[in-house]
């Protein structure tokens, strides 16, 4: 694995890490009324797949389980949809695909090291 690569994926976990600090054990009625952790967590869902957009192809193409794309694709309705974002995919992320990726990259580390 490249340098660049392991360096992204290890802030990647790190970024899913804040998240789950950020979020505790706030219910999604509590995340839905609080607007500063709403934006908080779509800022580290835009930050999550503008760092996977830097993993070389390589990585991604030998790990073809991992979501990147939906990653990625989920960073850009983020950023772009704001207005029309569903707070709830918000927190379904964070909560349900976060762990799942954070795992993966856990593994992907522990493969490559």
């Amino acid at each position: 694995m490249q340098h660049r690569d392991r360096v992204v994926l290890e802030k990647i976990v790190q970024e899913i890490n804040i998240s789950d600090e950020m979020i505790g054990n706030v219910d999604l009625k509590e995340f839905l009324a609080d607007e500063k952790l709403k934006r908080a967590v779509s800022m580290t869902i835009i930050n999550i797949g503008e760092m996977i957009k830097l993993i070389s192809d390589d990585l991604r193409a030998k790990y073809p389980e991992v979501p990147w794309k939906d990653a990625a694709g989920m960073r850009d309705i983020t950023a772009h949809k704001y207005q029309t974002l569903r707070m709830e995919d918000v927190f379904s992320s964070a909560t349900s695909d976060f762990p799942a990726l954070k795992k993966q990259i856990q593994s992907i580390l522990e493969k490559e090291d």
